[in-house]
């Protein structure tokens, strides 16, 4: 008998382990989904309590470092734009940057995966993510967009979407994540 009470304890035990572990490998972690959080809610606000110092200055865009970052980035920014067609405000992470188009792919299809399994609390405390399909990526095309929109009914948030970004050829690739308000064609 003890040794079924012992055997069932045991296996209940790892069983709670490997379901950690495997919630652990799946779903984003609550400091990626905090900052994904605190960016997209601050669109609202056209990223202004998120921006930081300015780092550079054009005739028709400047930029900010950000003061929220998704982990593992290499660099946050937050650009504003200032011609007669675009007067919006974009948020970017570069989430990888080297020669290894394998390593590229992968940290596109997870970041595709960490954008998309995160469950964000919205305004009124309810649950929002992005939805959407990856595009699949092709070394010979050299580059792949995919492009979720975010769950939401709230029309400041019509044409918001997360674009993950994997673009390069032979020895510099790079993936980044965009989020901004995607501007309709007809709206040029």
């Amino acid at each position: 008998m003890k040794n079924r009470v012992t055997l069932a304890l045991v296996l209940c035990v790892f069983t709670t382990l490997v379901q950690a572990q495997f919630y652990k490998s799946v779903l984003p972690s609550p400091g990626f989904t905090n900052a994904l959080e605190k960016i997209v809610l601050d669109f609202r606000l056209d990223y202004k309590t998120i921006q930081g110092e300015q780092i550079s200055r054009e005739s028709e865009v400047e930029s900010y470092l950000s003061g929220v970052a998704l982990p593992g980035a290499k660099g946050c920014t937050i650009s504003r734009f200032h011609s007669k067609q675009d007067t919006t405000a974009s948020w970017q992470a570069v989430m990888y940057e080297g020669d290894s188009y394998a390593d590229a792919v992968k940290e596109y299809k997870n970041v595709v995966r960490l954008v998309k399994k995160s469950q964000m609390r919205w305004i009124d405390r309810s649950v929002v993510h992005f939805v959407g399909e990856m595009e699949e990526p092709s070394e010979e095309v050299g580059f792949a967009v995919t492009i979720l929109g975010l769950d939401v009914a709230d029309k400041r948030y019509t044409h918001f979407v997360a674009e993950i970004e994997l673009s390069g050829s032979e020895a510099e690739w790079s993936v980044r994540v965009n989020l901004h308000k995607k501007r309709d064609d007809r709206d040029m």
